[in-house]
């Protein structure tokens, strides 16, 4: 589940009046059989069975079925002799006792004996109304606006309510609790994520349900089991995880310098792509171990459990001093088409893919938006000593680098990329400007790409900063 960063979301008012539920501003503890309504309707009684997708047709063109959402307009009533008889809830302004609302085609069914019209009280309950519609007859007036930011993690749900909304916290929980079937637990943030803790996690309160943060998250066909206590996960960033893993190439070679628990990592390993992916929070390590077993992508991703700097620093040395690796993807054949190519009965089956890894790295990863750019001063150097082994001493490039980061949310977006590039360059000691982008006036050989990502709040944007590691940089003795 996914949600804007806005917490509020204008009242929807799309129920007629007489659909909506009862109001109770003054309740603090939730009271489902409170929300209990009766409404008068007319409906128009069938006799024929065989009748029923005819005359709903003809009714429904004609405006006189009763269209409010989530309601089926088929009913089941008593006949005047006491048989069962399926009728036609009709619209909430026409009357069975007065001819003056009927439609001719009402009139006509009628006279032709084919329906008759009578009262129809339609009890509407808890289970009927949305989490909107009843948040909305519970909150002040003057809250125009419900909270309905939310992010779902498994089974949980996780809210960031403003101080405005916590009065009826437990309130909110416990309804979004009951209209979300694959929810068991609601929590609130209480503080900011880091604000406690370096390893990206946040402080919370339970609200309602299970306290059990122990989730099962899918994401990109891969499968992550961790606890939403001790590990960063943000289900917002998918489309994200998405883009830049569909960047990369098979038996390209990766590092994930701020992994967390794998949501590029693994995704990448499962298009054969090499990752090494490092994160400094030990459970995280863990959890990342797990997924990497379990979605069968340990041939392609190496977990890391250090820190960030230390990983880009020893990466390049580390990676051109290890044992060369080969995969080799095997056909799944069955036994019989297998005794069959044995026999000469079938063709053989071509020669099995492989894939080498790299000696070079074509990719860091940098996730860390609050921090990434600061990382960026573990870069010169990395591979110092080595410039004849690139380019254009021969065809392999330096890295990709792919930097998160957040900027103010400017009325011209080319300030906060102006901003952006000021930060980068300030961390590794070479100029880079907006304008080295390709098809720009500048660097070409930087290749500066600034994606905007998502925004965060009003006045923060989350940026992704892609661009090549200059030969200055790279090869700088320090």
């Amino acid at each position: 589940m996914e949600s804007k960063y806005n917490e509020r979301k204008p009242i929807s008012r799309e129920l007629p009046e007489m659909f909506r539920p009862p109001i109770n501003r003054a309740m603090r503890t939730l009271d489902r059989s409170f929300f209990r309504r009766s409404v008068p309707l007319s409906a128009a009684r069938i006799f024929k069975a065989s009748d029923i997708s005819k005359i709903r047709k003809e009714l429904t063109k004609s405006n006189d079925v009763l269209s409010v959402p989530r309601l089926n307009a088929i009913r089941q009533v008593e006949g005047q002799d006491g048989s069962s008889l399926k009728a036609l809830l009709l619209r909430e302004d026409l009357k069975a006792d007065d001819k003056s609302t009927w439609s001719p085609t009402i009139k006509e069914l009628v006279e032709k004996g084919t329906v008759d019209l009578g009262p129809y009280d339609l009890t509407l309950d808890y289970d009927y109304w949305t989490y909107p519609e009843i948040i909305h007859s519970i909150l002040p007036e003057d809250m125009d606006e419900i909270p309905q930011g939310f992010t779902q993690v498994g089974h949980v749900l996780h809210l960031n309510l403003r101080a405005n909304y916590l009065p009826y916290k437990h309130l909110i929980a416990e309804i979004l609790l009951d209209k979300n079937p694959t929810i068991r637990t609601v929590i609130n943030k209480t503080e900011d994520v880091g604000s406690h803790s370096q390893f990206r996690t946040f402080p919370f309160e339970l609200l309602a349900g299970e306290n059990d943060l122990n989730v099962i998250q899918h994401e990109q066909d891969c499968e992550f089991r961790f606890d939403y206590a001790r590990v960063y996960w943000n289900s917002r960033l998918e489309t994200e995880h998405r883009r830049l893993v569909e960047k990369f190439r098979p038996s390209e070679m990766v590092c994930d310098v701020m992994a967390g628990v794998g949501p590029f990592a693994v995704p990448a390993g499962r298009k054969k792509i090499f990752v090494w992916a490092n994160d400094l929070n030990p459970h995280g390590y863990e959890v990342m171990q797990d997924a990497v077993q379990r979605n069968k992508v340990a041939d392609f991703v190496t977990p890391f459990n250090e820190d960030g700097r230390d990983f880009v620093r020893a990466s390049g040395r580390r990676l051109l001093e290890a044992e060369p690796v080969t995969v080799t993807m095997h056909h799944k054949i069955r036994r019989d088409k297998k005794r069959k190519i044995e026999a000469g009965e079938e063709e053989q089956l071509p020669p099995p893919p492989t894939y080498t890894r790299p000696s070079f790295v074509d990719h860091y990863v940098m996730n860390l938006p609050a921090d990434a750019i600061e990382f960026l001063d573990a870069f010169p150097g990395v591979y110092s000593g080595k410039d004849a082994l690139f380019a254009p001493h021969t065809e392999q490039k330096l890295p990709m680098v792919h930097v998160y980061c957040f900027s103010g949310n400017s009325d011209n977006e080319v300030d906060d990329h102006i901003d952006i590039c000021q930060r980068i360059s300030e961390r590794i000691g070479y100029k880079i400007t907006v304008d080295d982008c390709v098809g720009g006036s500048g660097d070409q050989e930087v290749e500066l790409a600034i994606h905007n990502v998502r925004l965060v709040s009003p006045k923060k944007q989350m940026f992704c900063a892609s661009f090549r590691l200059p030969r200055e940089v790279a090869f700088r003795k320090v």
